[in-house]
């Protein structure tokens, strides 16, 4: 199961996300490897793409992720908003220390992803076959 980062109740019309307010997240300043924290989320590998706009939701600003803000990020073991990197250098937002440790471990770089770890398993007939496509889902899809 991924860890998630960065689903604050701000970023949704729904209370009780994972992450609580974030508010209670921001802090004056970060981590002294925050550059580095920084540019490993932004080396993130888009997950689910979402086009879109928003807007720093405690400034009201736009800012460099302001568009596909929600789009969805992963390394392969922590998942977070691709707005994420914005909130953690702008605000200095807390990061878990479990993150902080496996970003470092890493020596801030990204790993590749395995696209096959989130790839959906399917032997029914996809039905891009049938417009003549390949399946943009899952590369075990059947033609059948």
């Amino acid at each position: 199961m991924l860890g998630l980062l960065g689903f604050y109740d701000e970023l949704d019309d729904l209370p009780g996300r994972p992450n609580g307010s974030i508010r209670e997240a921001v802090r004056p300043g970060g981590e002294p490897d925050e550059a580095g924290l920084v540019a490993y989320l932004d080396a993130g590998h888009v997950l689910i793409d979402v086009m879109e706009a928003g807007h720093d939701v405690i400034t009201g600003d736009a800012h460099r992720h302001s568009l596909g803000c929600s789009s969805l990020v992963t390394d392969g073991t922590w998942l977070w908003r691709q707005d994420f990197p914005h909130y953690v250098e702008t605000h200095h937002v807390l990061l878990p220390e479990a993150f902080i440790a496996h970003v470092r471990g890493r020596n801030y770089q990204m790993p590749p992803l395995v696209t096959a770890e989130f790839a959906p398993t399917t032997t029914r007939p996809c039905p891009s076959f049938r417009l003549g496509l390949d399946c943009p889902v899952a590369s075990n899809c059947t033609r059948a």
